[in-house]
């Protein structure tokens, strides 16, 4: 179970390029307007064999322009409420702000561990300013240049040093977790209901490790797996339940335990940016994938000219990653609900498929040989053998050539859609990596 690290902080102090510098992602733009770069809020970044998740709480609120103080103090209250670490942001060149202020004043009652991170320090002379950060009674402030990469590394060393030991999974057994996300009012918790029905006595709770999760034993059916509750015994903070950031970071938590993700999508509405939102975090944590498009009874076209349409216009959104199963179920009426639960399953199941490597070579090389991957500055590209590899978190291939540096993306695209064409990987995410023979 991992470690959640929040950057908060004014707009404009550095939060994304702190955040693609801890990442090691390079989003191309990271300018001075807000929500210019939409991926930019969620990542994983490893130091010192320790793995934990960063989010930018910056990236999730829409213009910066008006960010008033209120903005922000909700944006503070629910990192703190979320998160392990907080990694709290301030200009060295503005000096100390009352809107830092504020902020320091919600942290310090908050007792989470917590870091003042003065950035822009580009010049040692600049090191002299940080003193007057102390005031803000947070502790030693940090002097970074997250441009630069000066300093990060002494911040990462105390940060992973404050993770508490999360506690090994209570959940031994090898039986499927399932998260439910998706946007509020997508009909997360009504599924849910309708799942468990009123016999919740053949229901057990374990609480999961450090934010508590909650896992739901469910068997009947002949199904056997765990829920992992999201809307969670939390005790509301104070914060408006409409805000959309809040259900992402609710959700990085639930996808984060589980190992396939019923994603809830609003039939009336369509899908939506935050869907999007949602749907990379469970592609960056690689796992299964199950689309329900909820509250089916209440739109009037239910022809399957319409349904195709539907299909197609979630398909193109998701794009790349196409190989799902799209249910069109309802909570209330308990349409199809019972499909969702067969569909998580299988694609639980399909991450366990295991391919021969003879069977594979058979049917691969030949392929390989009809399309082989285009030259390059005039080498030809060899590709002679390929294998499963084994005990992976999902399925993953590799294909041995005498030049992997010159495959490129569509290529090894090329080749997960050739496995998905002759094995049945639905729901499941593929890696496919190019070795040197």
């Amino acid at each position: 179970m991992g470690n959640l690290v929040a950057i908060v902080g004014r707009p404009n102090v550095g939060k994304s390029t702190l955040f693609n510098r801890l990442t090691k992602t390079r989003h191309a733009i990271v300018s001075d307007e807000a929500g210019t770069t939409r991926d930019r809020q969620y990542g994983k970044c490893e130091w010192g064999n320790k793995e934990f998740s960063v989010v930018d709480t910056g990236g999730w609120v829409v213009n910066s322009e008006d960010i008033f103080e209120e903005e922000i103090r909700k944006q503070v209250l629910i990192a703190i409420e979320e998160c392990n670490v907080i990694l709290f942001l301030v200009d060295i060149k503005t000096g100390v702000t009352d809107l830092d202020m504020a902020v320091a004043s919600i942290l310090r009652r908050s007792k989470l561990p917590t870091f003042v991170v003065c950035n822009k320090v580009d010049s040692n002379e600049l090191r002299y300013e940080a003193a007057e950060f102390y005031k803000l009674g947070l502790g030693d402030p940090f002097c970074i240049s997250s441009l630069t990469g000066s300093g990060t590394g002494d911040l990462l060393d105390a940060l992973v040093s404050k993770f508490t030991k999360a506690m090994d999974d209570v959940i031994e057994e090898d039986i499927p977790r399932i998260a439910v996300v998706g946007r509020p009012n997508a009909g997360k918790s009504s599924i849910v209901n309708a799942f468990l029905g009123d016999e919740r006595n053949v229901v057990t709770d374990i609480a999961g490790t450090t934010r508590d999760s909650i896992y739901t034993k469910y068997e009947k059916f002949g199904f056997n797996f765990y829920l992992v509750d999201t809307a969670g015994i939390r005790k509301k903070n104070k914060v408006n339940e409409d805000l959309e950031y809040y259900s992402v970071m609710r959700s990085i938590r639930a996808i984060e335990n589980s190992d396939i993700c019923i994603l809830m999508v609003d039939a009336t509405r369509g899908i939506e940016g935050q869907d999007i939102n949602i749907f990379q975090i469970i592609q960056k944590n690689q796992k299964g994938l199950v689309v329900v498009v909820n509250k089916w009874d209440l739109v009037e076209d239910k022809s399957n000219e319409a349904i195709r349409h539907f299909e197609q216009a979630i398909r193109n959104r998701l794009a790349p990653f196409t190989d799902f199963e799209i249910i069109f179920a309802s909570a209330v009426t308990k349409q199809r609900i019972f499909r969702v639960l067969e569909e998580a399953q299988a694609a639980y199941e399909h991450r366990t498929t295991k391919v021969g490597t003879s069977r594979l070579n058979e049917t691969m090389l030949p392929i390989i040989e009809n399309t082989p991957p285009p030259s390059i500055k005039g080498k030809y590209i060899k590709i002679k053998y390929c294998m499963q590899i084994p005990e992976t978190r999902v399925p993953s291939f590799v294909f041995y050539a005498n030049l992997p540096q010159y495959v490129k993306e569509p290529y090894r695209r090329f080749l997960e859609n050739q496995i998905r064409e002759h094995w049945n990987f639905k729901g499941t995410p593929i890696n496919v990596y190019i070795r040197q023979k």
